[in-house]
């Protein structure tokens, strides 16, 4: 019977098929896959009633199920798991007293073992079956925009089965299961089977991910079980540096494992083990293995960082990396001496021993500052800086460090420099000097080092000539005419602050005086409390003894090396401002935080350079960094919160008027980062009310001022309202009266911006969580929106330049505080539309153009006003009620909740709901023929259809922007003109038109990205578009669009790479800010470059070579890793063979030197002295070269194909075959009977591989 036979454990499943020896068990028959699902019922009724043996006699489906497992159903594999996991729990809680059992037969002994290994294997199977077909099918994968492959397969149970599975394999594994084996030792191939099934599903890329802790967890101590009870050690140590040789994700996995099992476990040896492994292996193989060398040093720099003790007691036999190529293995282990130096080597009470290791390894740190590599020298500077910010750097090192620091900012690696920064950031917040030497005047800090070293000299002369005859008075009154001639030119060219001039003035006086007499021995030392007592204790006549004059030699050189090294401090911070100021814009976040620090300090220095930073750094008052926002804001502080003035009022017009100043001219970009500062300004009652007051006098004309002073003061007062709605609030009446007055038609800009003023008193439409009030709203017939109405429909039929952007800024305000805005809106559509009307009957013939253009535009703003008041407003307010009443029935119900409360679908389906409410709305009642909008389509597609009859510029582009807001409301109506839409775009002649559409193609883009994404070329087409403009625009948006992932990222990104070489400064700046944002979003450049060279690189694309040369120079400054660089050269390298093949088939073809350039290549197969050489040579060009006849040389080259497999001592290698052959078809394709040639070399190929 199969079950007397004894099991082995196969090194491959095949062994199983083949009788190996009497006494083996062998697998009698492989069932095929449809009589699995019945065996396998057949072996659960055998399990009920023998248990675990029951498998000695159903082996063979097991074995089959997993033969066939590829051809199994789904429902048969998650069977087989659950049957087996069952099988395998049960023997686990039967082999306690089984293996208790002192009178347990031999025969038992066996069938149990048998059993075990039979299990075991079965299941160990079973996940490596899983997790192969797991990690196929990339079901733990996270594909694009972090979505999940949700199919139903065998792997939704192996997920959930994963963890359970692990630790019933441990439970097995704490058993004492070496009873089974009588006194024989435990096969190893046992204890291999079981922790093969761990690293395979190690191997899973996904296996890192947070959501499968438990499972790293449950392979950590399955493997520690084995380690421990089973002496798994060395098999550990090379299947773990195995791993991490091939897989990369795997390093943090067996770092925190290692970590484990050093400190729970007691494994430390385990340890040193594998650093030593790692430092055995040759540098030079390592450097080519590039995902060798990543797991390597991600495990030493995760393993330094969790038990860096461990990590210092085998640093030795890492150290042959530091001066190995690979620059990845010489940054790990310096990463490991910088944990070691801040974790364990840090402090003032360490031993002899540890400082000096200490010392050497901040030696070996600063070495490789100038490492030749500059992700090296980077990452080094990225260590000083922890080990500064931890204070684990000692006092005597602080100076070379700082000096390697600013020496990197010169490094051409921005990188290098960004870090370097940083570390100088590190220094100034934890510099060894009093804060009074940074931050003092630079000048003062110089004269006090410049006069400790004149006085040296005097000093050494006063200690080894001391005599009583010449007191230390005399001699300093002496000196002092020089001192100050040398203190005032000093401080000569500061001009301002002549108190504090002179108050720093008697300070280094008394400071260099007292000095002096202290080296003197005339009063006592520095620290002393007690102040000299005047010229009594000066005019000593005692001799100081000569030791005591020493003594103070040594503080004074102390004191004189202090002041010089903060001296050197300061001239280095100084040196680095011009460096720094260029590097503001830097992508690093922390380096423009340490740049805005630095250039706040130095701001005390007096140093010019500080306010070219100073100005630069406006808009990083968006920063999304607390630190550097804040320090935008002191900087701006500084500059504009502190006018001179005797008054109040005074100090008010000053500052009011610097801030208008910045208004004239201003762009939107400079308004909107202006409008930041003010407002936070004002929420922290920095603006005075003296200063609000004066800007209500210039708006309401109080104070006489200009039309722009005016309109500087609506802008002002609107930001100062962001930080503080009630300004606007509470003075409305004024703001309407005023602003929107009978006058407004003189200056719709002044009315424009009364508008965005009092829009700032509207909230957030989506207030935050847990805000359930009511939203501000003024009442319908509020005389704001009278005003407002009034206004814009007077304007309506005068010709304005004007009118259009008062009209938009006045519909915005109108959906964003009015109550029914839009019955308001419909009454402004009415009565214009009916102005409309009445001019048409008074001409009888034509509109006026631009009451057409007003029509338009008014209709297409309230149209996307709508559309946003609905999916904003109106979504968030019945939210808010849905809310409010879930919350009054909760008080009513109790604390009762059902179950889909507690998961939180209530919520979801309510969304959903809600959602599909405004979706329908949208879909199908906004362009209803009941609704207002579709009286006005069949007018808006008229113009757009027409270009010839409606040709006015200004017509033509309203009617295209509002058929882009028309298209946003329903999906049916944008599907159906979106063909209209980019054929304007593409063929209109005016570049209003084709701007405007690209703006509202992008805003179709994100609203119904699916029906988009066809014409999603159409929109790359603008960028080559022959207006500045239009190419500019289209830039902005597919800029937008790309960096939101609202669009794929295809080859034609090329065309945003071609404006790189734009004759436009400011086009070319759009590309540049593109690619660079673009930089940051992973490996994009890297995995578009091969596209756009193909692209670029093309004839017809009509980039010149020197433009290719400056846009490849631009993309590749990107490309900063050298396993991207070594990549992309080699899959560049792959495109160059390709083409070239492609070009050799042309060229024979068409060209008469055909045969001479074949010759040419073919060499380059085979050795010159090659049989097959030679006969190609008497084939391609016997002597006197006659013309050719194709037939022959196709025969000859038929037999000289067939000769190639026969010559093995040609020394043609196997890799150069296929290009060889491909090549060769090719050329035989070009000739005459090319069809049977093929054939005929095929065969004969194909008959000599068989020989």
């Amino acid at each position: 019977m199969a079950a007397a036979r004894e099991f082995y454990l196969p090194l491959s499943p095949a062994d199983l098929l083949r009788d190996c020896g009497p006494g083996r068990y062998v697998v009698q028959e492989v069932l095929p896959a449809r009589e699995l699902p019945p065996a396998l019922t057949a072996f659960r009724t055998a399990f009920r009633a023998q248990g675990a043996l029951a498998v000695l006699q159903h082996f063979d489906p097991l074995y089959s199920l997993l033969h066939h497992f590829q051809a199994v159903g789904t429902d048969v594999k998650e069977d087989a798991l659950e049957l087996m996991m069952r099988v395998v729990s049960h023997h686990s809680n039967e082999l306690p007293a089984i293996l208790g059992d002192s009178g347990l037969s031999r025969a038992d002994r066996t069938a149990h073992l048998n059993a075990l290994k039979m299990n075991c294997y079965l299941l160990t199977g079973l996940v490596d079956a899983f997790e192969m077909e797991t990690c196929k099918s990339g079901l733990l994968e996270v594909g694009p925009g972090g979505k999940k492959n949700r199919t139903k397969t065998s792997g939704s149970l192996w997920e959930e089965e994963r963890e359970p599975l692990l630790r019933l394999l441990t439970q097995l594994l704490q058993l004492d299961l070496h009873k089974l084996w009588g006194g024989s030792v435990m096969e190893e191939e046992f204890v291999s089977l079981m922790t093969g099934s761990c690293y395979r599903i190690l191997e899973n890329s996904s296996i890192g991910l947070q959501k499968y802790r438990a499972t790293r967890e449950a392979v950590t101590h399955l493997l520690a079980t084995a380690l421990v009870h089973y002496d798994h050690m060395f098999s550990a140590t090379l299947k773990i540096t195995q791993m991490l040789q091939h897989f990369e994700h795997v390093a943090p996995v067996f770092a925190r494992a290692v970590s484990l099992w050093a400190t729970e476990y007691g494994l430390k040896s385990l340890v040193g083990e594998l650093l030593r492994e790692i430092g055995q292996k040759c540098p030079q193989d390592l450097t080519r293995d590039a995902s060798g060398i990543k797991g390597y040093a991600a495990f030493i720099t995760e393993l330094a960082e969790q038990i860096p003790a461990l990590v210092l007691s085998n640093m030795s036999v890492l150290l042959r990396h530091l001066d190995g190529e690979s620059y990845v293995m010489r940054n790990a282990v310096l990463v490991a001496m910088a944990e070691v130096l801040v974790q364990v080597l840090n402090g003032d009470q360490l031993e002899e021993a540890a400082r000096g290791t200490r010392d050497q390894f901040l030696n070996m740190l600063q070495a490789h500052v100038c490492d030749i590599n500059g992700f090296v020298r980077s990452r080094v500077l990225q260590l000083f800086t922890r080990i500064v910010q931890c204070k684990a750097l000692p006092l005597t090192q602080f100076q070379s460090v700082v000096s390697l620091a600013v020496g990197r900012l010169r490094d051409k690696s921005v990188v290098v420099a960004k870090n370097a920064i940083q570390l100088l950031a590190a220094f100034l917040s934890n510099n060894p000097f009093s804060s009074k030497v940074i931050l003092t005047s630079t000048m003062a800090m110089l004269d006090v080092c410049l006069q400790a070293e004149y006085l040296q000299p005097a000093i050494g002369r006063a200690a080894a000539f001391l005599s009583p005859v010449i007191t230390p008075e005399e001699e300093w009154e002496a000196m002092l005419p020089e001192v100050r001639a040398a203190t005032q030119e000093l401080f000569q060219p500061q001009q301002e602050g002549e108190e504090e001039m002179l108050e720093v003035e008697e300070t280094v006086e008394i400071l260099l005086t007292n000095k002096c007499l202290c080296c003197a021995g005339s009063c006592p030392g520095e620290n002393s409390e007690d102040p000299p007592h005047g010229n009594s204790s000066c005019k000593t006549k005692e001799v100081v003894p000569e030791e005591q004059s020493q003594t103070e030699l040594v503080k004074q050189e102390m004191l004189v090396q202090y002041l010089q090294d903060a001296y050197n401090f300061s001239v280095k911070i100084t040196e680095a401002l011009s460096l720094i100021s260029k590097m503001m814009y830097e992508n690093c976040v922390s380096v423009v935080q340490e740049a805005i620090e630095f250039f706040v300090t130095v701001s005390q220095f007096g140093v010019p350079q500080a306010l070219v930073g100073i100005r630069r750094m406006l808009p990083l008052v968006w920063s999304r960094e607390p630190g550097i926002k804040e320090a935008v804001l002191n900087a701006y502080r500084r500059l504009y919160l502190s006018p001179s003035g005797d008054s109040e009022r005074a100090r008010a017009q000053g500052l009011v008027h610097s801030l208008s100043l910045i208004m004239v001219d201003a762009s939107l970009g400079t308004i909107q980062c202006l409008e930041e500062i003010i407002s936070e300004f004002v929420q922290k009652d920095e603006i005075k009310p003296a200063v609000i007051q004066l800007l209500w006098e210039r708006f309401t004309e109080k104070s006489q001022c200009s039309s722009l002073d005016r309109r500087a003061a609506v802008m002002l007062l609107g930001m100062m309202a962001r930080g503080k709605p009630e300004i606007i609030g509470s003075n409305l009446d004024v703001l309407v009266t005023v602003g929107l007055s009978e006058k407004v038609c003189e200056d719709y800009r002044l009315a424009q911006e009364v508008c965005n003023a009092i829009a700032k008193l509207a909230g957030k439409p989506k207030p935050a969580l847990g805000n359930n009030n009511t939203p501000f709203r003024l009442p319908q017939n509020h005389m704001l929106f009278d005003c407002l109405s009034k206004t814009v429909s007077k304007g309506f039929d005068q010709p304005s330049g004007h009118w259009i952007p008062f009209m938009e800024s006045a519909v915005m305000l109108i959906y964003q505080l009015a109550e029914g805005a839009e019955e308001i809106c419909a009454h402004i559509l009415q009565v214009c539309s009916q102005q409309a009307l009445e001019k048409l009957q008074e001409s009888d013939v034509s509109l006026p153009t631009f009451l057409l253009t007003h029509l338009v535009s008014l209709v297409g703003q309230v149209a996307l006003q709508q559309v946003a008041h609905l999916e904003v407003s109106v979504s968030a307010e019945l939210q808010r009620r849905r809310i409010l009443r879930e919350e009054e029935k909760t008080k009513n119900t109790g604390n009762e909740t059902t179950m889909e409360e507690e998961l939180g679908l209530v919520g979801a389906t309510a969304d959903d709901t809600e959602a599909e409410l405004i979706r329908n709305i949208c879909e199908k009642e906004l362009l209803d023929g009941k609704h207002l909008f579709s009286a006005f389509v069949p007018l808006v597609l008229k113009i757009c259809n027409n270009p010839g009859l409606y040709s006015d510029s200004a017509l033509s582009a309203a009617a295209a922007l509002t058929l882009g807001k028309l298209c946003m409301i329903s999906s049916e109506f944008c599907d159906s003109h979106l063909r209209l839409l980019f054929t304007m775009m593409e063929k209109s002649t005016l570049p209003g038109v084709r701007s405007n559409l690209i703006i509202a193609a992008g805003d179709l883009a994100i609203r119904f990205p699916n029906l988009v994404e066809p014409w999603t070329s159409h929109l790359y087409a603008r960028l080559r578009d022959p207006c500045p403009s239009v190419r500019q625009t289209a830039g902005l948006v597919m800029t937008h669009l790309i960096l939101k992932d609202m669009v794929k990222v295809k080859g034609q990104v090329s065309e945003m790479a071609a404006l790189l070489i734009d004759p436009e400064e400011a086009i070319m700046g759009v590309a540049q800010n593109f690619f660079s944002e673009l930089s940051n979003k992973g490996n994009a450049i890297y995995n578009l470059l091969p596209d756009i060279i193909s692209r670029l690189s093309d004839p017809d694309c009509g980039v010149e070579e020197e433009s290719f040369h400056i846009i490849m120079r631009h993309l590749f400054s990107y490309i900063t890793k050298d396993k991207q660089t070594e990549s992309l050269v080699e899959k560049l390298c792959q495109r160059f063979r390709t083409a070239r093949w492609v070009a050799i088939l042309i060229f024979l073809t068409s060209k008469s030197a055909s045969w001479e350039l074949f010759w040419g290549y073919f060499c380059c197969f085979f050795p010159p002295a090659s049989q097959t050489v030679t006969s190609l040579t008497q084939v391609c060009f016997p002597p006197p070269r006659p013309k050719k006849d194709s037939r022959n040389l196709s025969a000859s080259l038929s037999c000289t194909f067939s000769d190639i497999f026969i010559l093995p001592s040609t020394g043609f290698g196997a890799s150069c075959l296929p290009p060889f052959l491909w090549f060769s078809f090719s050329i035989v394709v070009a000739l005459p009977l090319r069809f049977k040639l093929c054939l005929l070399i095929l065969a004969t190929c194909t008959q000599c591989l068989s020989v």
